[in-house]
């Protein structure tokens, strides 16, 4: 598998990658992938949907997770199978662990290790951190749609 540099990946607009578009993009920029592991930061804007009382919410980590599935998704198809952005569906959350909540304007970061892949579904474990801290840890399965 091709190395990708950090700072090839921060060039990339996630929104190439992505199904979703503002003002439901929930990822800033990837700063790194390999074939088990992806990992993408994002600053708590503070006109963010999932942003309340100055809090990035619960949903809003759970859907910043799911979107770093599809952003590792939407990049093994754009750059190394030349294919399209393919939707994906949340199958399942498991293990759900919620520490704390990230603050508007604090960067977060979430890293997705796959677990297995197999018939258009993914299982991965998920992290989300900030300053050092954990803020998120779980299981999440992911069903992408053909064509």
């Amino acid at each position: 598998m091709k190395e990708y540099t950090e700072e090839f990946l921060r060039q990339i607009d996630v929104h190439e990658l992505l199904p979703q578009q503002e003002p439901f993009v929930m990822i800033g920029r990837l700063i790194h992938f390999d074939e088990v592991r992806t990992v993408a930061e994002t600053t708590i804007a503070a006109d963010n949907i999932f942003v309340d009382n100055g809090f990035f919410s619960a949903s809003g980590l759970i859907e910043n997770v799911a979107q770093t599935c599809a952003a590792r998704i939407g990049f093994v198809n754009k750059y190394m199978l030349n294919n399209g952005i393919q939707i994906g569906v949340i199958g399942a959350v498991r293990k759900l662990v919620i520490n704390s909540l990230p603050a508007v304007g604090q960067t977060i970061t979430t890293t997705v290790e796959i677990i297995s892949e197999v018939f258009g579904m993914t299982l991965a474990k998920a992290t989300v951190t900030c300053e050092g801290e954990e803020l998120l840890s779980t299981e999440i399965k992911i069903s992408v749609r053909e064509g």
